[in-house]
């Protein structure tokens, strides 16, 4: 059930922003990220104090980076939110650094069944990171997600990979273990949404 919601909330979103109603969608993505923040809780689960006090850890690092790059135009480059994405604090949404706990918990799980190396987990899941920033940076201006100007910068991907490198070292000395089957389905829905909007970009 947690997985056909999931999906269920990315395809129609596809399908109702590919029909002419991306306003109606778009808007509505706070609810979506709270959802899925939601079912990654219940299913993976984070049913311990230690996964709960690594995912808080992990939010405030990302909140802390994204506030210095939104203000200051420190790590990522200068850029600004939109209002798609909830409610701010100090111009940066709360969802921006849940989204960050959020991916490290799910890459680090994918690539457990691949890589035993602590370090070599790290990299490969810091790289899938990477790859989903990417299709979302080319998304996230007409989302009125946030937006870097006329391009996004390269310091923008390798901040993101360094930091996401150290979050996920991090994660692998915790020593977490949760539900594989979530975090891939709700990566790859991530990825396939974004990278259908950037095959077949919306006006």
């Amino acid at each position: 059930m947690a997985i056909f919601l999931v999906w269920l909330f990315h395809l129609s979103a596809i399908v109702g922003i590919s029909l002419g109603f991306k306003e109606w969608f778009l808007t509505k993505t706070p609810i979506n990220l709270l959802v899925c923040t939601g079912l990654f809780f219940w299913i993976y689960p984070m049913n311990n104090r230690k996964k709960i006090l690594v995912f808080l850890l992990f939010f405030f690092i990302g909140m802390l980076a994204e506030w210095l790059g939104a203000n200051h135009s420190i790590l990522f480059g200068s850029y600004d939110y939109g209002n798609n994405l909830g409610y701010k604090i100090d111009g940066v949404p709360l969802f921006i650094g849940i989204n960050w706990a959020l991916l490290t918990f799910i890459s680090a799980e994918l690539v457990r069944k691949l890589v035993t190396n602590s370090w070599g987990n790290a990299l490969i899941a810091s790289l899938l990171m990477v790859i989903l920033d990417f299709f979302m940076e080319q998304n996230a201006p007409n989302f009125d997600f946030w937006s870097f100007g006329d391009h996004v910068p390269v310091e923008n991907y390798i901040t993101w990979f360094a930091l996401a490198l150290v979050l996920q070292l991090i994660f692998q000395k915790s020593r977490i273990k949760g539900n594989f089957a979530i975090c891939f389905h709700l990566y790859l829905a991530q990825l396939v949404f974004f990278a259908y909007f950037t095959l077949i970009p919306i006006g």
